[in-house]
């Protein structure tokens, strides 16, 4: 399994990705259908990205919890 953490940063670098080509096609053509798209893939993918990273940490502190025991 693959650590959330580095999922979740993944994750929210696609968001920026997917927000500049956003940005860009607003800009360029104003707003069409893949400007939309490109916006419901940002909000997905930066919305995953801090549940991962949110995870992540919530994972650690069950461990530190459970070592204190």
């Amino acid at each position: 399994m693959r650590n959330p953490l580095v999922s979740g940063l993944i994750y929210i670098l696609l968001g920026a990705v997917f927000t500049y080509f956003a940005i860009s096609s607003v800009n360029d053509n104003g707003w069409g259908f893949f400007a939309y798209l490109f916006v419901a893939f940002a909000t997905y993918d930066i919305g995953s990205g801090i549940r991962l990273i949110l995870l992540h940490f919530k994972i650690k502190r069950h461990m530190r919890e459970k070592e204190k025991k």
